[in-house]
């Protein structure tokens, strides 16, 4: 599998705080059978990550998981926080681009629906990038109303649900939703968002095995390596009786 969410860079947010904590994510990773992982920090007011920061520190950690021979690949990236997104030149937001491309990972508020977000994934398409909404599904607003996203989707964005909702971890709320999205179509990409080995930590087999296996494969597989290859992601496997419930 591969992960395009993880908060595995040492010392820049709420994630591992030391390279120790790095390497025992990256050896947690392995043993959940992901073979690739994007370091992913906070990019917003209270963690201004700059790229020069993400780029050297991504250097750093791939030279401790060779020298530890854990078998692990680890890809740039940011976590973009919407209104960080103003301050960002254009080529800053290409260096926090997943493993260097176009697909930017783009955090949805937890609380409170941003007004503004339509329009400001509209610019990011017109500048070039594809924006990759990462857990809505732990948003109370689009708990209570999941079809919220469908504008979004139909404009172009991909969204990313998290491993720990799927499986129960985030409680039986967003675990409803973060299944309704995927069943709806508004969901087109698995990730950890790991913060730590523990209950923040991968699980991404366990999300997994709460799917089917094809469309499993497709999340967590087929989509993540598109978009490190900066391709278009592929056509979700097709299912009988499908449909996109949150169409008027």
């Amino acid at each position: 599998m591969i992960d395009l969410h993880s908060h595995v860079l040492p010392g820049v947010d709420d994630g591992a705080a030391i390279f120790a904590e790095s390497l025992a994510i990256a050896r947690a990773a392995v043993e959940d059978g992901i073979a690739e992982l994007a370091a992913t920090p906070h990019v917003r007011a209270d963690y201004p990550t700059s790229p020069a920061t993400m780029l050297e520190l991504v250097d750093e950690l791939r030279m401790r998981i060779a020298s530890e021979g854990i078998p692990l690949l680890i890809h740039t990236g940011g976590e973009i926080s919407l209104d960080s997104l103003d301050r960002l030149t254009h080529e800053e937001l290409r260096s926090f681009g997943l493993g260097g491309s176009r697909y930017l990972l783009l955090e949805f508020p937890y609380v409170g629906w941003p007004l503004d977000a339509h329009e400001r994934l509209f610019r990011l398409q017109l500048d070039g990038f594809v924006p990759v909404i990462a857990h809505p599904e732990r948003s109370a607003e689009v708990r209570a109303a999941p079809e919220r996203l469908g504008p979004f989707v139909e404009l172009g964005a991909l969204v990313q649900v998290t491993a720990a909702s799927l499986d129960g971890r985030f409680g039986a709320a967003t675990q409803r939703t973060a299944h309704a999205l995927v069943r709806g179509e508004l969901a087109q990409l698995v990730a950890s968002d790991a913060h730590s080995p523990g209950v923040r930590g991968i699980g991404m087999s366990d999300a997994a095995r709460t799917l089917d296996g094809e469309l499993a494969r497709w999340l967590t597989e087929s989509v993540p390596r598109a978009i490190l290859r900066d391709e278009t992601i592929p056509a979700r496997p097709s299912a009988p009786g499908r449909r996109r419930w949150w169409r008027r």
